[in-house]
């Protein structure tokens, strides 16, 4: 059986939107569900102490967070098989960990609402920014439901090295039946613009044609029964994609995994940016440097 997609699960509204729009996906996928609740809770209280002071344990109430999740998602998807975990460690280590054994890891966002929800949290951006395999954060909804795919489209943001994001956008557009729009940012650089008469335009023309040549180039092997969108627009890829979002199901982009022992972020600006403002949800897929 192929590996589950896997779900961080806190009991917050973001981490439930994450549960229902991972049980949908599995269901598509034909591939197990694990929901997993991991927390310090035995480095801040014991299980001793609690039952003294007549109150649940951390762990009890771990398990209870993952086991309403559990019933959430057999309601959505009953045929899904649904494993879950409750992991007395740091959120960030476990996932991370999790995901070398995942098709997919599955979060939710920060916040209850509002300018709060806006915003990603950390323990969803450091899982996006290490994790060995797609990481999806489920954004664009904020009334506590996840929607089945309302747009009919997925989005690819294209950049300069996207294989292995560009197959996964394939896979999610044929597995929804829908099209993939495929987008390349470009710009000219401000030392190219010219007040000459005879060369107005030139720059642009060139950037532009560059832009469409990698658009080529990425998407040559695109399936043939696959109907693919190509555009190439000017503007940074940040708010390119971010305007692009309000029109689609899912948008993909890749992340380039450093080394291992690299020290630091490894989300570029583009993903870091996508993941926190996008209206839809956000895949970011891993690419090896």
């Amino acid at each position: 059986m192929d590996p589950p997609f896997v779900v961080g699960v806190d009991g917050s509204e973001s981490s439930l939107r994450a549960v229902d729009w991972a049980a949908d996906e599995a269901a598509l996928h034909g591939v197990p569900l694990r929901l997993v609740n991991a927390s310090l809770w035995e480095r801040y209280e014991g299980a001793a102490l609690a039952h003294d002071l007549g109150k649940p344990s951390g762990r009890s109430i771990a398990e209870d967070i993952v086991e309403s999740a559990a019933r959430r998602a057999r309601r959505r998807a009953a045929d899904v098989k649904i494993s879950t975990a409750v992991l007395p460690e740091e959120p960030e280590y476990a996932l991370v960990r999790e995901g070398r054994n995942a098709s997919a890891l599955v979060l939710g966002t920060r916040g209850r609402g509002g300018i709060a929800n806006l915003l990603l949290g950390s323990v969803s951006l450091t899982v996006a920014a290490h994790a060995s395999c797609p990481v999806i954060v489920v954004r664009g909804n904020h009334d506590n439901q996840a929607r089945a795919g309302l747009r009919g489209r997925i989005l690819l943001g294209v950049g300069d090295a996207s294989t292995a994001a560009v197959d996964f956008a394939y896979e999610e557009a044929k597995r929804r039946g829908v099209p993939l729009d495929a987008v390349r940012a470009w710009r000219r650089p401000a030392h190219e613009t010219t007040d000459h008469p005879l060369l107005t335009g030139e720059p642009t023309r060139l950037h532009e044609e560059q832009a469409a040549e990698v658009l080529e180039a990425v998407l040559k092997d695109a399936p043939a029964d696959m109907e693919v969108h190509r555009r190439t627009i000017e503007g940074p890829a940040r708010r390119v994609l971010l305007a692009a979002s309000h029109e689609a199901d899912l948008l993909v982009v890749g992340a380039r995994r450093r080394q291992p022992g690299h020290v630091g972020l490894q989300l570029g600006r583009v993903a870091h940016t996508v993941l926190h403002h996008s209206a839809c949800p956000v895949a970011v897929v891993p690419e090896r440097a």
